[in-house]
């Protein structure tokens, strides 16, 4: 990814300093060209740009320097030059530093520094993307925005996020993702937040973090880069939060719409079709009739955060209201369509235990509104560890539960998914099992051959389950029963 630095260009001796590195010229550079672009990727490196040499698991990015340096590169943060680029004869600046990824988030949290933005930062186990979309809704129906793209949410992609920050940008919106204690910290420490949220804690990183409390702990971190004044925010339904919330000097403010502990709370909440109507008490009033394009009652607490950010921001409720109403969900998370005449929801960004339950709420939702048969495709949940057999266990009892009544199961952990299923309740023969994801297209053959027209499926999974793929496979088949 390339970005325009578009508050500040940086020279190679200003980085050189930030950034506590040794600056090493070769070719007659001088080293005070100002450079307009950073990227981490050596094939968009140019003139003008500050290269960034990552070095991964599998690749570092260190050895395509000379290839840089001949596509006319000028810049480099690095751990190393390759003897191939020295003596190219060409004029670079190389910026030589124990850790560039380090490196970068320092530039980063110098970058920041000058605009005077007001940042929201956001995590979370479960509602980090679709929180960071309703609070961009909101803020950008009367300031000029900025968020995080994609999946740009880590130590690498964070700081890259930072940079894209212009001039006129008047907030900025980052989500922040983690696998391990420590990582929250070192970017909400870059970032400085105005207001940080936390929207709730579940079980995604068990494999690597081992308890609940463990991942409280890691998404807690969030609040330590506040700035003085700095706002805090936490989801009062959750028992871990509350914990944390009593045992802190400086009380955050609290969001619920199962307690009547909040800040800002919702009530008389109505499902509708096509979206949620909710009343929301905050500030000693009630504000009546809030709308919000979204399913689930997890999106009740995902835009109770975006309220609660545009209250922060002095916007007027009427405002807000138009803000929430204008929420896009971001790709591949609970986006509704039809395929051949079946209702897809396409929710294969991402599944845990929580997202997974949340899902099928909405599915059966939807799906006794239409007075029509709900189905759902449940694919494999990841990094839960040795908990992925109880917890794929539970997804298949509670999709009986529901009565959800086909169920197509997906993945290494699909026989465990159906067997729960069956014993509790799900007839067998409406159970249907690929532990083979390569074969998207017989999973969609399956799915087409059994459901009818007007049934409404999910699909769901991690996102290295690669779920949608499925959903184009139906789409290609339909399309050709057309023709």
């Amino acid at each position: 990814m390339s970005v325009e630095l578009k508050l500040k260009s940086f020279t190679p001796a200003e980085i050189a300093r930030i950034v506590n590195g040794k600056l090493e010229l070769y070719g007659g550079e001088d080293g005070n060209a100002p450079q307009k672009y950073i990227s981490t990727d050596s094939r968009e490196s140019g003139a003008g740009v500050i290269f960034c040499a990552i070095k991964g698991q599998n690749v570092d990015g260190n050895d395509f320097i000379a290839s840089a340096v001949n596509a006319g590169c000028g810049a480099f943060i690095c751990q190393f030059v390759p003897e191939e680029a020295k003596q190219s004869g060409k004029p670079f600046a190389a910026v030589i530093v124990e850790d560039t990824v380090r490196a970068m988030g320092t530039l980063a949290a110098h970058y920041r520094g000058i605009s005077g933005a007001k940042v929201i930062a956001i995590t979370g186990s479960v509602g980090k993307t679709t929180t960071k979309e309703f609070i961009y809704a909101v803020a950008s129906s009367a300031f000029k925005t900025h968020k995080t793209l994609g999946n740009y949410n880590n130590e690498l992609g964070m700081p890259l996020t930072i940079f894209g920050i212009e001039p006129d940008h008047q907030v900025v919106v980052l989500e922040m993702g983690m696998s391990a204690l420590g990582e929250i910290e070192y970017m909400t420490k870059i970032a400085r937040p105005d207001m940080a949220i936390v929207t709730n804690i579940g079980t995604s990183h068990l494999a690597s973090l081992g308890t609940r409390e463990n991942i409280c702990r890691a998404k807690m971190e969030i609040r330590l880069g506040l700035k003085e004044n700095g706002i805090l925010l936490l989801n009062a339904d959750e028992p871990l939060l509350m914990n944390q919330y009593e045992q802190l000097d400086k009380k955050p403010m609290l969001m619920s719409v199962a307690s009547r502990f909040g800040d800002f709370r919702a009530v008389n909440v109505r499902h509708k079709i096509d979206g949620i109507v909710y009343d929301l008490l905050y500030k000693n009033k009630a504000v009546t009739n809030i709308e919000i394009p979204a399913l689930g009652k997890h999106n009740v607490y995902n835009s109770l955060a975006g309220y609660a950010v545009g209250v922060m921001l002095g916007m007027t409720d009427d405002q807000i209201r138009r803000g929430l109403k204008s929420f896009v969900s971001a790709d591949k998370r609970q986006n509704v369509y039809d395929v051949g005449g079946i209702t897809v929801i396409d929710d294969c960004y991402n599944a845990s235990p929580e997202s997974m339950r949340a899902a099928i709420d909405v599915l059966v939702s939807m799906a006794a509104k239409k007075n029509t048969r709900p189905a759902a495709l449940l694919g494999d949940m990841l990094e839960l560890g040795d908990y992925s057999r109880l917890m794929h266990d539970q997804l298949g009892q509670y999709a009986a539960q529901m009565q959800v009544q086909k169920l197509f199961c997906y993945g290494n952990m699909a026989d465990i998914v159906a067997e729960a299923a069956i014993k509790k309740g799900i007839r067998a023969e409406n159970v249907f099992v690929s532990v083979d994801t390569r074969d998207a297209q017989g999973m969609a053959d399956m799915i087409l051959g059994t459901l009818e027209p007007g049934d409404i499926l999910l699909v769901k999974a991690s996102r290295g389950i690669a779920a949608e793929r499925v959903i184009e496979c139906m789409k290609k088949r339909k399309v050709k029963k057309k023709i």
